[in-house]
């Protein structure tokens, strides 16, 4: 088995990237501290056609050189906006009927693999803190909050990982 080389990849170029179908996935960043873990999170989202990335409160934003050590140009492919304050940004996705999804460890969160997406629905996943993980307020307004299991001794994930795997798991239910 031979590796193949990137120009054998057939990736979409920027404008291609722009014009292309999206997944109907939305993320937003509640308060993410970290520029590599930011800048991972936009390359996930280049890798399945997410619509758009919110970047909330503290959550720091291009051009800066290290999120772009890890996006690696996803930062000129996916859409993304800045907002000072994550429940503005999920009170305005309500108002377009997106369903809002908050990642997180709570009471009677639906396990990841048991959450099964509806056809024709937008999801907005909510991504918090590496320490304090999403804000309750949040939490308190989302429609759905979603757990990864986790068998090990350790409490989390790291965010950039968290993104991975729910982004693959919500996308392979979509398609």
């Amino acid at each position: 088995m031979r590796k193949l080389k990137n120009s054998e990849l057939d990736r979409l170029s920027v404008a291609d990237f722009k014009d292309t179908k999206k997944t109907p996935i939305i993320i937003v960043l509640d308060n993410i501290r970290s520029l590599n873990n930011i800048g991972s999170v936009f390359r996930t989202s280049d890798a399945f056609l997410i619509q758009k990335i919110y970047l909330c409160g503290i959550t720091a934003t291009p051009p800066h050189k290290d999120i772009h050590k890890t996006a690696l140009g996803s930062t000129d492919t996916v859409d993304w906006e800045y907002a000072k304050n994550t429940l503005d940004v999920v009170a305005n996705l309500k108002t377009q009927d997106i369903k809002i999804v908050s990642i997180e460890q709570a009471e009677n969160a639906t396990m990841l693999n048991n959450f099964s997406p509806k056809p024709d629905t937008t999801y907005a996943l909510i991504f918090g803190n590496e320490v304090k993980g999403v804000a309750q307020d949040v939490v308190n307004n989302s429609d759905y909050v979603v757990e990864i299991p986790q068998y090990g001794t350790k409490h989390s994930l790291n965010i950039a990982v968290s993104c991975g795997v729910v982004v693959w798991d919500i996308f392979s239910k979509m398609t």
